[in-house]
């Protein structure tokens, strides 16, 4: 079915369903799931809000950067990234060397009906954040399309995605 050590990546926009599907496989996988916005958040000991606040968005950059570097490295994770961690190319370079990744697509619309009132998004704190949104999603989908294979996240099923997921792992 799977080539067993490989790991399996999530990459896609904020609110596109990366969590709750990267839990979902991992369980059913029985396999470790890895978040990289976990990850930054436990080490710094602050929110990711609180990094970009204080530290700013190039300082996270680099922290996502060393991150996904190490856990890149490992093998038999579920690896749920943080959705701009394709905007630097050395780490969807890494996360492809030893992983299959996929890129979990959902519509600016989608995104914003998610996320509507929440305030630790630091990148939508702005007066327009469906606008923001689409430029986001503009600039970087060049950048998650370099992903494996592609899945619609677009309905709020995270069983779907996941058999989705799972169905295209069997075939490969």
């Amino acid at each position: 079915m799977l080539k067993m050590n490989k790991n399996i990546v999530l990459i896609g926009f904020m609110a596109s369903g990366k969590t709750l599907s990267s839990k979902e496989l991992a369980r059913r996988l029985k396999r470790k799931r890895v978040s990289t916005d976990e990850l930054i958040a436990e080490r710094e000991k602050k929110s990711i809000a609180e990094i970009f606040a204080q530290s700013g968005e190039p300082y996270f950059r680099k922290l996502e950067r060393e991150v996904v570097h190490e856990i890149a490295a490992q093998k038999n994770l579920v690896i749920d990234c943080g959705g701009g961690v394709v905007t630097d190319p050395e780490n969807l370079q890494a996360l492809k060397a030893n992983g299959i990744v996929f890129f979990l697509e959902a519509a600016p619309e989608a995104v914003y009906r998610r996320i509507k009132g929440q305030k630790n998004r630091p990148l939508l704190n702005v007066a327009d954040p469906l606008d923001k949104i689409k430029t986001l999603l503009a600039e970087r989908d060049p950048h998650y399309r370099m992903a494996h294979h592609v899945v619609d996240s677009n309905d709020d099923n995270i069983g779907k995605v996941v058999d989705d997921i799972l169905n295209i792992l069997s075939q490969d």
